[in-house]
C-alpha cells in the first residue's frame, strides 16, 4: 500500500561526488535490509539497506548513471544505477516491476530518514554482521 505523500519533506540524495542527484516526491513503499549475497558483493560489507518507491513518476533524477544487469533469486533482472565517476551505488530499478525505483539508504542526504523495516535474505547473514535482533527477518525476499 502506498503511502500518501504529505509533501513535507521530498527525499533527497546522489551519489558521493555529486554527480548524480534524485528528488523523491513520495514515501517509501518498503524499507530493508538485504542481505543477499549480490547485496554484499556490491556493498562491500553484509548488507545493503533501501528505501522503495511505488512510482518512478514521484522521481526527479539529474545525472547520467552507468547501470548493470543482474538477475534476482526469482529470475527477474535487477538493474542497478551507480556513478561512473565515484563509483558510489545509487538506484535500482527491476524489469518485473517498472514502476518501483528503490534508492541505497546510504545515498540519502539525510541516512537518519531511512528506518528498515525488514530484513530480506536472513538465511545468508554473515555472522560477522549482525543486524537489529527486533527486526523480522525473511529468509528470502517475502512475497505479497
Amino acid at each position: 500500500m502506498t503511502k500518501p505523500y504529505t509533501g513535507a519533506k521530498p527525499y533527497n540524495g546522489g551519489c558521493a561526488c555529486g554527480a548524480i542527484r534524485y528528488e523523491i516526491a513520495a514515501e517509501p513503499v518498503f524499507s530493508n535490509h538485504c542481505q543477499c549475497r549480490h547485496c554484499q558483493q556490491r556493498s562491500g560489507t553484509g548488507h545493503g539497506s533501501y528505501l522503495t518507491f511505488a512510482d518512478r513518476k514521484a522521481v526527479s533524477l539529474s545525472g547520467t548513471a552507468t547501470e548493470w544487469e543482474i538477475a534476482g533469486d526469482s529470475g527477474n533482472l535487477k538493474r542497478h544505477g551507480f556513478c561512473p565517476n565515484c563509483g558510489a551505488p545509487v538506484y535500482l530499478t527491476f524489469a518485473a516491476m517498472p514502476d518501483l525505483f528503490t534508492i541505497h539508504a546510504a545515498s540519502l542526504d539525510d541516512p537518519s530518514r531511512f528506518t528498515p523495516q525488514v530484513v530480506t535474505y536472513a538465511a545468508r547473514s554473515p555472522a560477522w554482521d549482525p543486524l537489529d535482533p527486533a527486526l523480522t527477518k525473511f529468509e528470502t525476499m517475502p512475497t505479497g
